[in-house]
């Protein structure tokens, strides 16, 4: 027992001293995950200098029953989707999403959340939560190359 005690002791002290003196790179994650439908059809985009971006939108959906009450199931299913800015920045993902992905397609998206602001054409000050697509697995069958 104190010789875990004194082995903690040890660690604090020599993690303490270590962020005195040096920098350290602490690891953190910023992943997400999303399964659902295209809700439109992709657009690209380039702002003035910058590298092209291919945008789109994913619907997932949310299901529970309400009125549920134990030992009996019967009850209303309630429904709540959710809707999803996703952009894709890497070159050869983000010309295969403008090619292949249409309004309606499964696919499910990886990569890390960004948040931002922008000004809209009201000149309000508005904020905006967006995916930065990693990966994209096509679900659908139906994948058909835009024309």
């Amino acid at each position: 027992m104190l010789r875990r005690a004194s082995a903690q002791i040890f660690r604090q002290m020599v993690r303490h001293m270590s962020t005195q003196s040096t920098f350290s790179l602490e690891r953190s994650i910023n992943r997400v995950q999303l399964l659902g439908r295209v809700g439109q059809e992709p657009v690209m985009r380039q702002a003035d200098g910058r590298n092209p971006v291919t945008i789109f939108s994913i619907a997932t959906n949310e299901m529970w029953r309400t009125g549920e009450t134990e030992g009996n199931t019967a009850g209303d299913i309630s429904q709540k989707t959710t809707w999803h800015r996703v952009s894709v920045f890497k070159p050869g993902l983000r010309d295969v999403a403008y090619q292949y992905i249409h309004k309606g397609s499964r696919i499910l998206v990886e990569g890390k959340l960004d948040y931002g602001e922008y000004v809209d054409k009201n000149q309000v000050r508005r904020q905006a939560t967006t995916i930065i697509a990693d990966n994209i697995i096509f679900l659908s069958d139906n994948i058909k190359e835009r024309t």
